[in-house]
């Protein structure tokens, strides 16, 4: 098998789990937050940046890479690893949220989904096969079953039979992949807020027997309290062996209830989203360094930070990056971001070697701001 999962610990305390992630690209130490390089580009970052802050593994979009520059020039070019200059684990989704999240612009039918593009409004189509052979020609590590993400809110007898296709198409996913000595395909729970679909669904997709599993339709709109609520019934129901990855959450409290809940991996555009409108996420909370009472603050972003733009730079040469509309301003802020969630990931490991993950989330949103 391309992909393989090494349970290493659990947690005295929690549900946290450490563990490594064997893939054809190189070990990931677990859990993992997967910054997201929708284009086969972390926005404003090089790939020896990422790597000097210890990224791991990243995400591409193969909805975004289909429609440009085209899944078959990648290939050609060598594949997506070669393409971006990027050696490490790469993760591609199906492109199914994207093409849901198009509303007007998309129909569901049972052999897939016809859409048009946001770009041009040009007609496409894509099934289960489509995405699998998109993401074959692309060459990631992880490849995601193609699956209906549903809606929040939406009524239990529309989940159910959207849970149910998920499972259909997985099936499909599955019989036409060619290439699982290089690339392993994980499989998508739905069922939305509804506990006995989403055990419906955990059976139905753990018996196809995917290398891992991915928690989706969460992060939609839902209250936390109502997600933290489906992971806590959904999660349990998981094969040890394998990983878990809970798509779509980046925020810190997300992450520390995940982990605490037993997810492996996480991925989110939101530390890169909010740095390019100048918001920074700090030990003591979230900064928006646009703000003119930094017009003269002379410190760091986060006094507690070692990334290269805390180290460098102050909040008022930032603040003044962004006022002057300069490339910088969004570059410094990115780095930061991602900095920090990777450094908290790492933090949180170490938590959970030494079974004090409950004592660190108390530490770290106590000074944060956040209520437990």
């Amino acid at each position: 098998m391309a992909v393989t999962y090494e349970l290493i610990k659990e947690e005295k305390n929690t549900k946290a789990r450490l563990g490594k992630l064997h893939t054809p690209h190189g070990v990931i130490e677990t859990p993992i937050f997967m910054p997201v390089g929708t284009k086969a580009t972390v926005k404003a970052m090089t790939p020896e940046e990422l790597k000097d802050m210890q990224t791991q593994i990243i995400l591409s979009n193969t909805y975004h890479l289909y429609l440009r520059p085209g899944h078959k020039l990648i290939e050609e070019a060598g594949g997506l690893h070669k393409f971006m200059n990027w050696d490490k684990p790469i993760l591609t989704d199906s492109g199914g949220f994207q093409v849901f999240s198009l509303g007007e612009l998309r129909d569901i039918t049972e052999k897939g989904v016809h859409f048009r593009s946001h770009i041009d409004g040009s007609k496409h189509f894509i099934s289960p096969e489509k995405s699998i052979e998109i993401q074959n020609s692309l060459g990631s590590d992880i490849a995601m079953a193609f699956d209906e993400c549903t809606p929040y809110p939406a009524d239990k007898e529309y989940v159910k039979k959207s849970l149910e296709r998920t499972t259909r198409w997985a099936k499909r996913c599955q019989e036409v992949h060619k290439k699982s000595d290089v690339q392993g395909i994980f499989g998508i729970v739905q069922g939305g807020m509804y506990r006995d679909l989403r055990e419906q669904s955990v059976k139905e997709i753990t018996d196809l027997d995917f290398p891992g599993y991915a928690v989706g339709g969460l992060s939609v709109g839902e209250p936390a309290d109502l997600m933290y609520g489906v992971l806590d019934y959904t999660v349990p129901l998981l094969p040890k062996n394998k990983p878990r990855y809970l798509m779509g959450v980046g925020s810190p409290d997300y992450l520390f209830e995940a982990v605490i809940r037993g997810i492996d991996m996480a991925d989110c555009v939101l530390p890169t989203r909010i740095a390019r409108n100048g918001t920074v996420i700090t030990s003591r909370g979230r900064l928006v360094v646009k703000n003119a009472k930094y017009a003269k603050d002379f410190s760091p972003l986060d006094p507690e930070c070692n990334c290269y733009a805390c180290k460098n730079y102050t909040r008022a040469y930032i603040r003044h990056l962004f006022k002057a509309n300069e490339i910088l301003g969004a570059r410094l802020t990115t780095i930061h971001n991602l900095y920090f969630l990777i450094q908290l990931m790492e933090n949180i490991r170490d938590a959970i070697k030494k079974d004090r993950l409950l004592e660190y989330r108390e530490e770290f949103y106590k000074k944060y701001g956040y209520d437990l």
